[in-house]
């Protein structure tokens, strides 16, 4: 099969993060199944209790090879521009193929698809491995669950398998990008008729956080420890929001909710700034509650590895960029890339698309890497 039919078959599992991805991880364990991987299927369940599990594979003897990684969940379609097609049923119109997840990151996976079952396995003188995640799209729960308890990965670990994560970059290569950080703050106070002084007004334990947090924003956004000139923007780019959820304006509001995501790069010391803002809470006698941590992935722009890629991707030199991937989990890989077909520009768009053009070249570049390290 070719990378669009593959592509078609994924497409098909309306895999979006807030239901379970089971029917489709089952569904590539067959695929990867019939073209001969072993295979570890992780089962876990989310804070909602909703059924959730990655797969990581193995094919070929040995260790080292080539590590290969993308995740099988997609954002929501509810705002779907085909509405005769739905978001889930693949539309070829001008050479592109047009469905929720085509882009991101399904065609990736497709294309990955495609060049393993091209190479005959008695041909490996080296494994190809292949992991595919739940929940990147929300936190990469699945990527931190893999990591945890996948004894495929930590084969990958103790050999040092070089790796690539193939999110859409146009089959650019990509030698870093920041990592991820996330928190609540909650103050709680107590409902009342605002008319009484019977309420105790959450808000108002809220506002000297506020304060000092716009302190700490102002001076990352300023000072030079806290920037990294590899990246636009070159800073950690806190993205500050507030809310008290109060249904009227008649009732004294008992909680205030101060939500903070925010972007370490490489070089920066992302604890500092998580331990700062806990140290304000405590100091503030407010909740905090962290939701999730993930390292900026870095490998040397002048390793062999990045070398070796640019040379299979026919590019003269790797860019960092400013979104984060499951790599954030997997940074235990020393040879880390992110590589893969599609613009990051369609992903998550309401007409989202991949061009039958990437599928092709997609394709090959995954057959160059696996020749390159496996065979």
């Amino acid at each position: 099969m070719d990378a669009l039919s593959y592509l078609k078959e994924l497409i098909s599992f309306p895999s979006v993060s807030s239901t379970s991805n089971e029917a489709i991880t089952d569904h590539v364990i067959g695929v990867l199944t019939s073209i001969g991987f072993e295979t570890e299927k992780l089962v876990y369940r989310d804070d909602d209790g909703i059924c959730k599990s990655s797969v990581v594979a193995k094919r070929g003897q040995g260790t080292k090879g080539i590590g290969y990684f993308a995740h099988t969940d997609v954002v929501p379609a509810d705002d779907w521009l085909d509405v005769e097609s739905g978001p889930f049923q693949p539309v070829i119109r001008d050479e592109k193929v047009y469905a929720r997840g085509s882009c991101d990151m399904k065609g990736s996976l497709a294309c990955l698809l495609a060049a393993c079952a091209s190479v005959p396995v008695e041909q490996q003188t080296a494994p190809v491995y292949v992991t595919c995640t739940a929940d990147e799209e929300v936190g990469f729960t699945g990527a931190a669950d893999v990591v945890a308890r996948s004894q495929f990965y930590r084969e990958m670990v103790e050999s040092q398998t070089p790796a690539i994560i193939g999110e859409p970059t146009l089959l650019s290569v990509v030698h870093a990008h920041k990592g991820v950080g996330g928190f609540r703050v909650i103050s709680h106070g107590k409902a009342a008729h605002s008319s009484t002084r019977d309420g105790v007004n959450a808000n108002l334990a809220m506002i000297p956080f506020l304060q000092e947090m716009q302190a700490i924003y102002q001076e990352t956004e300023t000072a030079p420890q806290w920037q990294n000139d590899e990246f636009d923007p070159p800073t950690v780019t806190w993205n500050i929001g507030i809310n008290d959820h109060t249904a009227a304006v008649n009732i004294t509001p008992p909680q205030s909710i101060c939500t903070v995501y925010f972007r370490p790069m490489p070089g920066i010391d992302g604890d500092q700034l998580f331990s700062r803002v806990e140290d304000l809470a405590k100091k503030y006698g407010l909740e905090y509650v962290e939701e999730i941590r993930g390292d900026a992935v870095y490998t040397d722009p002048k390793s062999t590895f990045v070398e070796e890629m640019l040379e299979l991707a026919e590019a003269e030199r790797s860019h960092t960029v400013s979104y984060g991937t499951d790599g954030a989990m997997f940074t235990e890989l020393e040879n880390l890339v992110v590589c893969g077909p599609g613009d990051i520009a369609q992903a998550h768009t309401h007409d989202e698309w991949i061009s039958l053009s990437q599928l092709e070249l997609g394709t090959a570049f995954y057959q160059k890497v696996i020749q390159r390290y496996c065979q």
